[in-house]
């Protein structure tokens, strides 16, 4: 799964990647040398260039962007021997201070030093909260039982791969079951309402015989944890569904998130489920969620989508339309599905202001 925002290109992508703190860009490596490669070819040239030597000045700032303390000081070192040089007519008095180049050059390796230790602090970190996101919604399996599961997600936070939605399929005595949410809010700050819906997701599977009892389950969750806290609006919207042993037919409930996508040959239909109340509100006082059985073919598709995707709006203002989207990408393979809407979102320029989760799940023939 994902764990970054879509951009429109590449080099949107490298850019912001480099302003969270991921290694800069290649053009960006490259300038220091590149700028004294020039400079000192100019003014070796012609001694009408001197007048350039103030931007020798500029190289060890920029070293610090992207190299280390060594090579930082090696790039100083080689701008005061440029500033020493008759050839390069830059060595008059009072066209340049060389004493305010040398101490720039010092100082620039002092803060490349420190960079490089935060840098490396911040890796550590940085790999640290991904293990911990990467524990609490592993990627999916291809395959649970009789049901082949596809995943995507997209978290609207830069630098987090959990937002606010959520997703997991498992198998249990009562069938394969599987889930989407969306959370209250997005990133780090609803992660920890994503552990707490998952564990009980993940408890309701192996212990709950309906879908109605599981959704129960963590309502309760969801309600236990904001007990006590002053003007708490917790909540959740959420769709879960239980595949039969052949994942012939599979039950389905929604709790205030938007109905499954069936996608039958060439044709794609939202299924028919009334949305019960969302999940943090109160089920036990609002009811029980109606449930819906649908048959499946062989080759049907189930579409679940956040509202991330389901929300996208291009230039225009206007919704990402899923279902007829879905249709006219039929024939991508099931494993590739939501990648492909996705690519698609991106390529038609919807802009995806939300998390972005999708979860395809198919029946599998067999093993063996």
């Amino acid at each position: 799964m994902g764990s970054v925002r879509g951009w429109s290109s590449r080099r949107d992508r490298d850019e912001r990647g480099w302003l969270r703190g991921a290694p800069p860009p290649r053009w960006v490596r490259v300038l220091p040398v590149l700028l004294l490669a020039v400079v000192t070819g100019a003014t070796l040239a012609t001694a009408d260039a001197h007048d350039l030597g103030f931007l020798l000045g500029a190289i060890p700032p920029l070293a610090v962007l992207s190299y280390g303390p060594w090579a930082t000081a090696v790039l100083g070192g080689a701008v005061v021997v440029v500033l020493n040089v008759p050839a390069t007519h830059v060595n008059r008095p009072g066209d340049t201070d060389l004493l305010t180049v040398a101490f720039i050059a010092l100082l620039s390796v002092f803060v490349s030093f420190v960079r490089s230790h935060r840098d490396a602090q911040l890796d550590t970190e940085r790999a640290i909260g991904e293990a911990v996101q990467r524990a609490v919604m592993p990627p999916l399996p291809r395959r649970v039982g009789r049901v082949a599961c596809a995943g995507f997600s997209r978290a609207a936070q830069h630098g987090t791969l959990v937002g606010g939605d959520f997703l997991d399929v498992r198998g249990g005595p009562y069938g394969v079951r599987a889930v989407v949410g969306d959370v209250q809010g997005h990133g780090l700050a609803a992660l920890t309402t994503v552990v707490a819906l998952l564990g009980a997701f993940r408890e309701a599977v192996l212990d709950q015989p309906d879908l109605g009892s599981v959704a129960a389950r963590m309502d309760r969750r969801l309600e236990v944890d904001s007990s006590g806290v002053r003007h708490a609006e917790l909540f959740a919207t959420a769709v879960l569904l239980e595949f039969s042993t052949d994942a012939r037919t599979v039950r389905l409930v929604a709790c205030g998130h938007p109905p499954p996508v069936l996608l039958r040959g060439g044709h794609a239909r939202e299924v028919g489920v009334a949305a019960g109340p969302p999940l943090g509100i109160g089920l036990a006082g609002a009811g029980p969620p109606k449930e819906v059985t649908v048959a499946l073919g062989p080759r049907d598709r189930l579409l679940l989508a956040s509202d991330g995707v389901w929300e996208a709006r291009d230039a225009s203002g206007a919704f990402y339309p899923l279902p007829e989207r879905l249709a006219a990408l039929a024939r991508t393979a099931p494993a590739a599905l939501p990648g492909a809407v996705w690519a698609d979102l991106l390529r038609h320029r919807y802009e995806v202001r939300d998390d972005a989760t999708m979860l395809v799940l198919t029946a599998a023939p067999p093993l063996g």
